[in-house]
């Protein structure tokens, strides 16, 4: 992947009356894959044996939980976890740009924060702490963890690698993400890939939030 910097409507953009569907190719053992629904469309409800994670990126609408059918509404930068073995559709009447995490392996822990089938907004889970780097484990198992974290103005994480790739989204707010001897401007609404044991750093630009998609495999 040329392009570090990048927006999800730019890896999948949406089509007219079609819903489709693009894998990120993060990792076999964890399926992460970006999905577009055009205005009008719906996808029927099914069911998963394991976890699932929906992060909303752009657009709204609504997923379509459990026997009884009952909706819940999504908008950007929302998380949406929805239990093993739960019916689980969506539809949209806008358009809708979302992220799919399956969470194969059985011992995953989340944090009592997240309520199954409620939607939450992220950037509201975690706060600034003064001079300080905030983290917020979401969810994690053996070979996958969801993080968000807050920079405080003046505050940075130093050069160094992570043992797995990665897609970092910004949330709130705007910094520099150094890789591999380049830096790269990042802003609320963009994301970020690299790849394991990519030399990597960030540098808040004032106030900043941002989520951590690792892969380990």
């Amino acid at each position: 992947m040329t392009d570090r910097v990048f927006t999800v409507s730019q890896m999948r953009p949406i089509r007219d009356a079609m819903t489709v569907s693009r894998p990120a190719n993060l990792g076999k053992e964890v399926p992460v894959t970006w999905f577009s629904m055009g205005a009008g469309t719906s996808i029927t409800p099914e069911y998963y044996d394991c976890t699932t994670l929906y992060l909303t990126a752009e657009g709204s609408g609504e997923f379509i939980l459990g026997e009884d059918g009952h909706s819940v509404t999504v908008t950007p930068d929302t998380l949406l976890l929805v239990p093993p073995k739960m019916l689980c559709g969506s539809k949209t009447a806008s358009g809708l740009l979302y992220t799919e995490v399956i969470l194969k392996k059985e011992n995953v822990t989340m944090n009592s924060i997240i309520k199954s089938g409620q939607p939450t907004e992220l950037k509201d889970l975690i706060s600034y702490e003064e001079g300080s780097i905030a983290n917020l484990d979401i969810v994690h198992a053996d070979n996958m963890k969801f993080v968000l974290m807050a920079f405080d103005e003046g505050t940075g994480l130093t050069p160094h690698r992570a043992p797995g790739n990665a897609i970092l989204t910004a949330l709130e707010g705007k910094a520099i993400i150094g890789y591999e001897g380049k830096d790269y401007e990042l802003t609320a609404g963009q994301s970020f890939r690299f790849d394991k044991n990519g030399l990597h750093s960030v540098t808040a630009q004032g106030k900043f939030k941002m989520s951590l998609l690792l892969v380990l495999e």
